[in-house]
């Protein structure tokens, strides 16, 4: 199996720098995320990577093109994660990174491409990275140099000092890489500036304190009203989106304030905050399945006491706050933070979107057509429908009733190629 799937891959980076050809892929049914339905006996035309047409076997005839078909499996979009971090791996241990010399991190996340594609993320949002490590997993994406889903980077996570996206963890005598943190509302708009520079498509900032950080709390909040109008400001003047890391409400609100794109996390979000969120549009992107994960394997990892304290102590709170913010009507997004869990298991929060109030349908919009619209790429990615990637995917019974099947992904095409096939 792990064979057939590495040779999918080369297959697909070997079809990159390949001429333009027509694609016929048929299944024996379709998801329609927009509508929710199931459509039987689908045919999806691609040119060149992209849909053109979809329709009915015998009614929509392509009589030429390379052939995909899917037999008696459910195809849907690819999915979308706005939340991953590829270049971390939280079972190499909580301090690795002073174990290991920093180009390492940049290969974990080449495998941990791989992974986050075959689980059938066939988009990503890496929201921070040290090194520009995402911008270049990008690239290598791109050029056809590796396989991988496609990512938006946010290259460095921007913080104050002493703050979440600053590292806390040594005395004054240490230096530690702080290239994303700022000071003022000036500071932040040249940091914005910077990560545009060096490739990121996206910025994100933390706004309040967070589980993994030292000496500080998870709600407080660590950047001024005006220092994140600045960045948003400076951010949405570069046409870039703006995710932030926020867990207080007060952080949260500010942020919101501020018109950021989304928030990251949320878990401590009141009535008030979803009220503007609905007045702004920022959508949520909240990672409740981690929580399993870190209480289950963290002290095993090396996590700190205290920052396992901190988790025990919000994560069941976040999950109530998704719950009700999602019966709020704000608008709601896939992240799963992977990389605090191990990439490749991205699949497991829908279960637990589910299982807090979201219908399964509902849980898959969030990883596709919500997805797409909150990055403003839902004219590339999100639907399986004319203009967009040929990015589908195929399961073994129907997402729409189980979202348990989208843990097991038999195939994966992105840009009509296929990236695997574990039929």
């Amino acid at each position: 199996m792990t064979t057939r799937i590495a040779l999918t891959a080369l297959a697909l980076l070997a079809s990159t720098a390949a001429s333009a050809e027509t694609v016929v892929i048929t299944a024996a049914r379709m998801l329609d995320v927009a509508t929710g339905r199931i459509i039987e006996k689908p045919i999806i035309v691609a040119e060149d990577g992209r849909i053109t047409k979809v329709g009915r076997q015998g009614e929509l005839v392509a009589t030429d093109g390379k052939r995909i078909d899917l037999g008696d499996l459910t195809i849907l979009p690819g999915l979308i994660d706005m939340h991953v971090h590829l270049t971390s791996d939280p079972a190499l241990g909580f301090m690795a990174d002073l174990t290991h010399v920093r180009p390492f991190w940049t290969a974990v996340g080449t495998a941990n491409a791989v992974r986050t594609l075959n689980a059938g993320f066939t988009t990503v949002r890496n929201v921070g990275s040290a090194d520009f490590a995402d911008v270049g997993l990008k690239q290598a994406i791109d050029e056809g140099v590796i396989a991988g889903p496609r990512i938006v980077p946010a290259a460095y996570a921007i913080g104050a000092t002493g703050g979440h996206c600053d590292d806390n963890r040594f005395p004054p005598g240490i230096e530690v890489d702080r290239r994303g943190v700022a000071s003022g509302p000036q500071g932040f708009r040249e940091k914005v500036r910077e990560m545009h520079k060096f490739g990121a498509d996206v910025i994100k900032y933390c706004a309040t304190g967070g589980v993994f950080s030292a000496r500080d709390t998870v709600d407080g909040q660590q950047l001024t009203q005006e220092e994140m109008d600045a960045l948003v400001d400076e951010a949405h003047r570069l046409r870039m989106k703006v995710a932030v890391h926020a867990h207080g409400a007060d952080g949260i609100k500010a942020a919101i304030r501020a018109k950021a794109d989304t928030i990251e996390h949320a878990s401590l979000a009141d009535a008030e905050a979803f009220a503007l969120a609905k007045q702004f549009g920022t959508a949520f992107s909240m990672d409740i399945y981690n929580d399993d994960y870190i209480l289950a394997e963290g002290a095993k990892n090396g996590v700190p006491e205290e920052n396992l304290a901190k988790e025990r102590a919000i994560g069941l709170k976040q999950r109530q706050t998704f719950q009700a913010a999602w019966k709020a009507g704000v608008k709601m997004v896939f992240g799963s933070d992977a990389g605090v869990y191990p990439h490749g298991d991205n699949a497991r929060q829908f279960g637990k979107m589910v299982e807090w109030g979201m219908t399964p349908v509902d849980a898959i919009r969030a990883a596709t057509i919500r997805a797409a619209e909150a990055l403003g790429r839902d004219g590339d990615v999100g639907q399986i429908a004319p203009g967009r990637f040929a990015d589908i995917i195929a399961v073994a019974g129907d997402p729409s009733r189980d979202v348990a099947v989208l843990r097991d992904v038999k195939v994966v095409v992105k840009g009509g190629q296929i990236a695997k096939d574990a039929r």
